[in-house]
C-alpha cells in the first residue's frame, strides 16, 4: 500500500527530491510551493523549480500567501499520512502541525542539532567543517528541534563549492526520503531527541556579509567564496567597480593583507593568499583571471583597502 503524500518545497533542492518520490509507488496529492514572482522590468515571471516540475507532471499547485483556515480545512479534508517539508521558505503555524493523523517531517541539510536554521550548507563551508550531511525530522513548533529518524553524513574539502555540495546533498535527501518512507508504511518508527545544548545555528546569509574581508586568513576567505558561489556571490572593489569571485585557490605567499602580489592577480590575506581564476565585473559575464588581465593592468603592489 502506497503512501498519501503532500510536498511543500521550492528550489531545485527540494524539487530533486519531490522528484524521486513521484518516482516511487506513493501518491503526491498535492504540492506547496512559493508563489511565482515577476523579475526585471519585462515583469517576466519566475516560478520555482517545484511548481515546475508539479505542473509538468500534472499534480495539484497550491502557492498560498499564508496558512489561514481554506488551507487548514484543505490539508484536513485531503488527509495525507504525510506532509514532507523541504526548503519550503515557510513556517507552519502550529494549527497546521496539530492536524490529525497527519505525520509531519523535514529534510533538513545538516547532521542536526548542528546549523538549524535557514543556511546549513553555507554556513558549514564558511566554517570549515569537515562534514556535513543530511537530517530527516518530525517538525515541531521550535526551528529545526524536532526528533530525528535518519542521519546521513557528506565530506566537505577545502576545494567543496555550495554548487557541488547542494547537489550531493540533494541526491542523498531523495534517497533518504524513499528509506525514510518505508520505516513509516511499516509503523517501525523510531525518532530520537536532538541533544539541544549542542545546537547551532545557521543564520540567514545577509548582504554586509559578501564583501571580503583581507585581514582574514586565505583558508577562511576562500571558504567564504566556496559557500557564497554562484548567490549572493563575495566581491571586492577595484577602481571603485565591484569584482565577484566566482573562482579562487588558495596560495602559500605572504604579504600585506589587501595587497596585489603579482601579474597572476593573487591578494595577500592575513595568513597566506588567493589567486583568482574566475571572476565577474559588476553588470557583465563570467570570465577566467586571465581574460580580465587582458584588458585590465593591474599594478603588483596595489592596496585593495
Amino acid at each position: 500500500m502506497s503512501l498519501k503524500i503532500t510536498f511543500m518545497g521550492t528550489p531545485e533542492f527540494a524539487k530533486k527530491i519531490l522528484e524521486s518520490i513521484h518516482n516511487s509507488k506513493h501518491e503526491i496529492q498535492a504540492v506547496y510551493t512559493k508563489p511565482s514572482s515577476k523579475k526585471d522590468r519585462g515583469q517576466k515571471v519566475i516560478s520555482s523549480p517545484v511548481f515546475q516540475f508539479a505542473k509538468k507532471n500534472n499534480i495539484l499547485v497550491r502557492s498560498p500567501l499564508k496558512f489561514d483556515n481554506d488551507e487548514y480545512d484543505f490539508l484536513k479534508n485531503l488527509k495525507s499520512d504525510v506532509i514532507v517539508v523541504v526548503a519550503f521558505g515557510k513556517i507552519l503555524p502550529k494549527k497546521i502541525l496539530e492536524l490529525p493523523k497527519i505525520l509531519f517531517i523535514n529534510i533538513h541539510a545538516s547532521i542536526l542539532p548542528k546549523w538549524r536554521g535557514a543556511a546549513p550548507i553555507q554556513r558549514a563551508i564558511m566554517n570549515m567543517d569537515r562534514e556535513t550531511g543530511i537530517s530527516i525530522m518530525k517538525i515541531v513548533p521550535e526551528l529545526d528541534a524536532g526528533p530525528v529518524l535518519i542521519q546521513s553524513k557528506i565530506k566537505i574539502t577545502k576545494e567543496t563549492n555550495y554548487i557541488e555540495l547542494s547537489s550531493k546533498m540533494s541526491k542523498l535527501g531523495a534517497k533518504l526520503i524513499l528509506d525514510t518512507l518505508k520505516i513509516i508504511k511499516s509503523k517501525k518508527v523510531n525518532f530520537v531527541e536532538q541533544n539541544d545544548s549542542k545546537a547551532t545555528y545557521a543564520k540567514k546569509i545577509e548582504k554586509t556579509e559578501t564583501r571580503l574581508n583581507w585581514n582574514d586568513d586565505a583558508e577562511k576567505v576562500l571558504a567564504k567564496i566556496n559557500a557564497f558561489t554562484p548567490n549572493p556571490g563575495c566581491w571586492f572593489e577595484l577602481n571603485r567597480v565591484r569584482i565577484k569571485i566566482i573562482k579562487a585557490k588558495h596560495v602559500s605567499i605572504k604579504g600585506i593583507p589587501g595587497t596585489i602580489l603579482n601579474d597572476k592577480l593573487t591578494i595577500a590575506c592575513s595568513k597566506n593568499a588567493i589567486q583568482i581564476t574566475e571572476l565577474q565585473k559588476e553588470g557583465k559575464q563570467k570570465i577566467t583571471a586571465a581574460e580580465f588581465l587582458r584588458g585590465n593592468k593591474i599594478k603588483t603592489g596595489k592596496s585593495l583597502n
